[in-house]
């Protein structure tokens, strides 16, 4: 059977942790993997009882595997999270977030659909969680198509179900702290023409406790992905060039 890792990053959510382990687990109960199917539940250095929860929900369900960090912010809490999974050799990596605004069963369609893709990603094609986010993403696409001439519907839907080969073969092009990861494997998949599919999927509002971005942090962000962005061009043309020798 094969080995699904669920990827799950999680700061200051002890008002919604049961609420995504009573989600989330029958899932990864489904799709056991002979026993070494695994939710991962990362905490990123919360400071209310977060970490404190997993661990009692973990002691009742033998394939939750609460992880606890140093904070350092969702982007590096999902490098950690697609590491972690490599490492333990998953066949199949899936990454959602801990708030609640998406839909579990809506998982087995990409499940069946991964036999076809190396990756199916998630597409928010209707957005309720506010204009302000949806005039974020859109912006970020606008971006994405000036530096790397790529049209993507979604560039970073907490919702995607990933090859590990997939994910292994371009996570050490990004730095360790890079803010943006699921935006740009996105990138990478599309540039590269990787065998992928975006699929809609429900996107709801915040089903509770209070989001760590506000928009100060958004444009902090979205600086150092300009940055960041920039170098990674520089790298994406010196592999063609590579490529082309």
């Amino acid at each position: 059977m094969e080995k699904l890792y669920i990827i799950v990053p999680a700061y200051n959510e002890a008002e919604n942790i049961r609420r995504l382990i009573d989600d989330w687990y029958p899932v990864i109960e489904r799709h056991p993997g002979n026993g070494e199917s695994r939710l991962v539940v990362i905490n990123d250095g919360s400071r209310d009882r977060t970490y404190e929860i997993l661990k009692e929900c973990a002691r009742s369900r033998p394939l939750l595997e609460p992880l606890t960090k140093p904070n350092g912010g969702h982007g590096p809490t999902l490098l950690c999270g697609y590491r972690y999974a490599i490492k333990n050799k998953a066949d199949y990596i899936f990454q959602t977030d801990s708030d609640g605004q998406t839909l579990p069963e809506e998982f087995e369609d990409f499940w069946i659909k991964r036999t076809r893709y190396d990756a199916v990603l998630g597409d928010r094609r209707d957005r309720q969680d506010g204009m302000s986010r949806v005039f974020v993403e859109n912006t970020l696409r606008m971006i994405l198509r000036l530096f790397f001439g790529v049209r993507i519907p979604d560039a970073n839907a907490p919702f995607r179900l990933m090859k590990r080969e997939l994910v292994e073969k371009y996570i050490d092009r990004m730095p360790g702290d890079f803010n943006l990861p699921n935006v740009m494997l996105t990138t990478f998949f599309v540039y590269y023409k990787e065998k992928i599919l975006f699929s809609p999927v429900t996107f709801k509002p915040r089903q509770g406790g209070k989001t760590s971005v506000n928009i100060r942090k958004i444009i902090q962000i979205g600086w150092k992905a300009l940055g960041d962005f920039r170098k990674l061009k520089k790298q994406m043309i010196m592999h063609k060039k590579g490529s082309a020798r």
